[in-house]
C-alpha cells in the first residue's frame, strides 16, 4: 500500500520550495531543498547553539587576517569594517557552506540591514560575502551565490550594480507592487514579498490585518507579462495553510516548524491556492519604468496601499537598528 503522500510532496509538485534556516540538519532531515534562504536573525540563533561555539571561534580569528587590509586596493570594500563585523559575515557564510550538499539551487545570504539606506555600503557588503565564499572554499561554484538585500531604493541601486557585475540578488522585504516594478527593472533574480508583517515574529498575538497573498500573484503575473528574469519567493508564512495558499508560487521559502508540520504523510491542508483561482481577474499594470525616475517611484511607493508599504518598510528599519544595538 502506498504511503500517504505529505505536504511536501505535494508542494514540491507545485512550486519549487527552499527552506529558511541554517540548520545543516533541518536541511539533512527534509530537503532536499532548492534554495536556502537566510537573515541576520537566523543566523544569530544559529550561531548561538553550542555546537558552533567553533565555527563562531574560527570565524573571529580568520576575520583578525583581514583587518588593516583595507589599505590595499584590492580590499577597499573592507573600508572601515569592524572585526566583529567580518567574523558576522564569515560565519554566515560558514554556515551556508555547510547547506550547500541539501540543495541544488542558491544560498541567499543577506547583507546588514543597517546599511539598507546606503547604495555604497551595501554593495561593499555583498563583495565581501562574495569574497569570502570563495576564500573559504575556493573550489565553489559562485553561481550558487545570491546577495539578500531590503528592497530601499538604495538597496535596489545596489542590486542594480551587483547584477550587472554577475552576482545574483533577492530583493527582500518587498511589501508593494512599485517595489517588484523597480527590482524586475535593475535585474533582481528575485523578490521576496512579504506576506506577513515582520511583528507577527516578534510581537506575541499579533495578526496581520492585511496578508500579501494577492500581492504575489500580482507580482508573479506582471514579470510573466514583461518576460522578466525575476522569480517571486513570498517569505514570512505563519502556518502550513498560507503556504498553500501561495502553491504555485515560482519559489517558496519556508521555516523549520511549518517544514516539518508539511513533513508529515497527511499533512495537506485543503486551502484553495490564490494561483488556483481564475488569474484572468488579476489587474496587471502596463510596463512602467522607475529607474531612471527616483522621485515618481519614491510618489507611487508612498501612495501604495495607502502608505502601509513604506510604514513597514520604515519599521523594518527601527526594527534592525534596534538588532544592530542588541548584536543581531
Amino acid at each position: 500500500m502506498a504511503s500517504e503522500k505529505t505536504g511536501l510532496d505535494v508542494l514540491r509538485a507545485q512550486s519549487l520550495v527552499d527552506c529558511d534556516t541554517l540548520d545543516e540538519d533541518v536541511a539533512k532531515k527534509l530537503g532536499p531543498f532548492k534554495d536556502c534562504t537566510s537573515n541576520q536573525a537566523i543566523a544569530f540563533f544559529e550561531l548561538s547553539k553550542p555546537k558552533h561555539e567553533q565555527l563562531l571561534a574560527d570565524a573571529i580569528h580568520t576575520a583578525a587576517k583581514f583587518i588593516g587590509k583595507e589599505r590595499n586596493p584590492e580590499y577597499h570594500y573592507f573600508e572601515g569594517v569592524t572585526l566583529e563585523e567580518i567574523a558576522v559575515e564569515i560565519a554566515m557564510v560558514k554556515l551556508a557552506l555547510k547547506m550547500v550538499p541539501n540543495i541544488s539551487g542558491r544560498v541567499h545570504v543577506q547583507t546588514n540591514p543597517y546599511y539598507a539606506y546606503s547604495t555604497e555600503k551595501t554593495v561593499a557588503n555583498a563583495f565581501r560575502i562574495f569574497y569570502f565564499f570563495k576564500f573559504l572554499e575556493p573550489s565553489f561554484d559562485v553561481t550558487q551565490i545570491s546577495i539578500k538585500i531590503p528592497s530601499t531604493w538604495e538597496g535596489m541601486m545596489a542590486c542594480r550594480i551587483l547584477e550587472m557585475a554577475g552576482i545574483r540578488t533577492l530583493a527582500t522585504t518587498l511589501f508593494t507592487l512599485t517595489q517588484a516594478i523597480l527590482a524586475a527593472e535593475v535585474g533582481c533574480t528575485y523578490v521576496a514579498p512579504y506576506v506577513n508583517q515582520l511583528k507577527v515574529h516578534f510581537e506575541p498575538g499579533f495578526t496581520d490585518p492585511n496578508k500579501l497573498f494577492e500581492l504575489c500573484v500580482s507580482i508573479q503575473q506582471y514579470f510573466k507579462s514583461i518576460n522578466a528574469k525575476t522569480q517571486v519567493m513570498p517569505a514570512s508564512l505563519t502556518s502550513t495553510e498560507e503556504i498553500f495558499s501561495l502553491a504555485g508560487v515560482d519559489h517558496i521559502t519556508i521555516a523549520p516548524p511549518l517544514l516539518e508540520q508539511l513533513a508529515q504523510p497527511g499533512s495537506v491542508p485543503t486551502t484553495q491556492s490564490f494561483f488556483d483561482r481564475d488569474l484572468s481577474t488579476v489587474e496587471v499594470p502596463s510596463k512602467v519604468s522607475f529607474v531612471n525616475d527616483p522621485s515618481a517611484y519614491r510618489v507611487a511607493f508612498s501612495r501604495d496601499q495607502g502608505g502601509a508599504g513604506e510604514e513597514k518598510l520604515t519599521q523594518n528599519k527601527l526594527e534592525a537598528l534596534v538588532k544592530s544595538k542588541a548584536g543581531l
